[in-house]
């Protein structure tokens, strides 16, 4: 990074435990020189990875938000593109969205209609200001976080295929849209196992079963995500897909 240049914001939308992607991600970005809007809809939570950053040298703000309503992302994309002590954003990651499970047959409406508005709706929100901001702008990245059900679905995952799916979708439409408006937009396939804290709470036995080297590092995922964001506009990648060595294609 330029010393001499002004400092630039990142906003990381869907961040979950200390040691889970979208805190890595902030880190990442935060090492990097960037005011990094920590973005989530648990308020404590958030703050701890945006003070752990604050003591590491780096600069974070945690920004309670969820991602449902429009209201909070048009007030986040208002703060991260005020022209303050650091420029506006030039850096967006959508990470919302865990996986879901439920099986077809007894799966509620309810179920159905929330699995999308937290994994595909948020993300239209979000890809929608984005556009209308870094579009007018005429630089900047936005990153979609996808999953391996982006491209295909099975039981018991139809509903959160289905939400991935067409999140992919709302992403492809914004990369042919803003590509042209100097805008990178990405959509990363995260085809495996994450190393976090909330797969290793849920299944206690899975380095056990895999190993280390058989789940996704967060600080590895982050690497892919950083470079990403800084590639030359002549060699843009639509779509990246991850996974560990040992995972089954």
């Amino acid at each position: 990074m330029n010393e001499s240049a002004k400092a630039t914001k990142a906003v990381v939308i869907g961040v979950g435990p200390y040691a889970g992607l979208g805190a890595a991600l902030c880190r990442r970005f935060a090492a990097e020189g960037h005011h990094v809007l920590v973005a989530s809809r648990t308020a404590e939570q958030i703050e701890a990875i945006a003070s752990g950053i604050r003591n590491d040298g780096g600069k974070a703000s945690a920004v309670p938000t969820d991602a449902t309503k429009e209201d909070d992302i048009v007030r986040l994309f208002d703060r991260a593109m005020t022209n303050d002590e650091t420029g506006p954003a030039d850096l967006i990651v959508f990470n919302a969205g865990n996986n879901a499970r439920g099986e077809l047959d007894t799966m509620s409406l309810e179920f159905f209609e929330d699995v999308w508005r937290s994994r595909c709706l948020s993300g239209f929100l979000v890809g929608r200001e984005a556009s209308r901001r870094l579009g007018a702008q005429g630089h900047g990245t936005v990153i979609f976080t996808g999953a391996t059900a982006s491209l295909r679905s099975r039981p018991p995952f139809t509903a959160f295929a289905s939400a991935k799916a067409a999140l992919r979708a709302v992403a492809q439409s914004m990369a042919r849209d803003l590509g042209p408006k100097g805008v990178h937009v990405a959509h990363v396939i995260i085809d495996g196992g994450i190393n976090g804290e909330r797969l290793r709470s849920r299944v206690p036995d899975i380095i056990d079963r895999l190993g280390e080297d058989g789940l996704l590092d967060p600080d590895a995922i982050a690497d892919a995500y950083w470079h990403l964001h800084c590639q030359h506009p002549t060699a843009w990648t639509f779509e990246l897909d991850l996974r560990p060595a040992r995972e089954s294609f």
